[in-house]
């Protein structure tokens, strides 16, 4: 796959994991500063490691959120656990995901995305989607 090739393809599942809404938002922000940054997200991490058939979906979405908690990634664990819990991930899976960050990352880091993540269900429940609770 050609670098042309694998910046349709990320876009493409970029929108798969993230939703439109979000990535039209960041499209619509490209600009001359961040142009190859935006790109080189769409080539490698959504062209080429989101794309890789070694991990399921949902596995990376997990693992995304585990790597936000350490470190301390506010914005980006909102934005993934809204797309995973919008996705059908199971509440009770996150929690079992935000209760080993817990022991691997601090009690600290797992308290905060614990807070998190009640501000990401507020706002899906808020919005009539909420989170689904079943395993």
């Amino acid at each position: 796959m050609d670098d042309a090739e694998r910046a349709r393809t990320g876009m493409a599942r970029r929108r798969e994991i993230l939703g439109d809404a979000y990535v039209d938002r960041a499209v619509a922000a490209r600009d001359e500063f961040n142009a190859d940054f935006q790109d080189l997200i769409a080539r490698y991490a959504w062209g080429d490691i989101w794309m890789r058939p070694g991990l399921p979906p949902e596995t990376r979405r997990l693992l995304v959120l585990a790597m936000m908690v350490a470190l301390n990634r506010e914005g980006e664990f909102k934005l993934h656990l809204r797309a995973a819990l919008e996705h059908g991930v199971p509440e009770a899976t996150v929690k079992e995901v935000l209760l080993q960050t817990a022991i691997y990352c601090g009690v600290p880091a797992a308290n905060t995305a614990f807070h998190w993540a009640r501000d990401v269900r507020a706002e899906l429940a808020a919005a009539g989607d909420g989170p689904r609770t079943h395993s």
